[in-house]
């Protein structure tokens, strides 16, 4: 289990090292951060592929992500179960980030795979999904307005 870039490239520091690192370069150069954590999960037979990812958007200038991929055994997980699984690990590295992020003045959001239209099976984990990152004191977003779970982890699950 190691962080990466897009490119593939692995970081080789402690996540927390790298993010600091980025966002000091980044406002270095003026540049407005904002930082968006979103997972998503894929079931392939006897396994369950996860991909987390913290996505930095630069103000009017784009962004880039630093990517974790993961997988446990597939243990017949409920959709919610997962649902809710990938909010967790969203949430758990907005919490080892949250003071960092705070200490740079760096707005967090955090993205939930979830559909806001009930007629979607994902809106099952809506309410716990909100409820659990709201109440952990986190801006929370859910599809269509979840990139960073929907668009950005969902292309990099294996």
């Amino acid at each position: 289990m190691y962080w990466r870039r897009l490119n593939g490239e692995k970081i080789k520091k402690p996540i927390l090292d790298a993010v600091e690192e980025a966002i000091i370069r980044e406002t270095a150069e003026g540049i407005k951060l904002k930082v968006c954590i979103g997972s998503d999960s894929q079931v392939h037979n006897e396994q369950i592929e996860f991909a987390t990812v913290i996505v930095f958007l630069r103000e009017k200038r784009g962004g880039f992500m630093y990517i974790l991929n993961e997988s446990i055994h597939n243990n017949n997980m409920s959709l919610k179960e997962r649902m809710i699984t990938e909010v967790s690990r969203s949430v758990d590295i907005a919490y080892k980030l949250c003071d960092l992020l705070d200490r740079y003045h760096v707005e967090l959001e955090v993205h939930a795979d979830i559909n806001t239209d009930p007629t979607f099976k994902s809106n099952v984990a809506l309410k716990e999904a909100m409820g659990y990152i709201m109440g952990m004191g986190y801006t929370f977003k859910a599809k269509p307005d979840a990139f960073a779970s929907s668009c950005c982890a969902d292309k990099v699950v294996n």
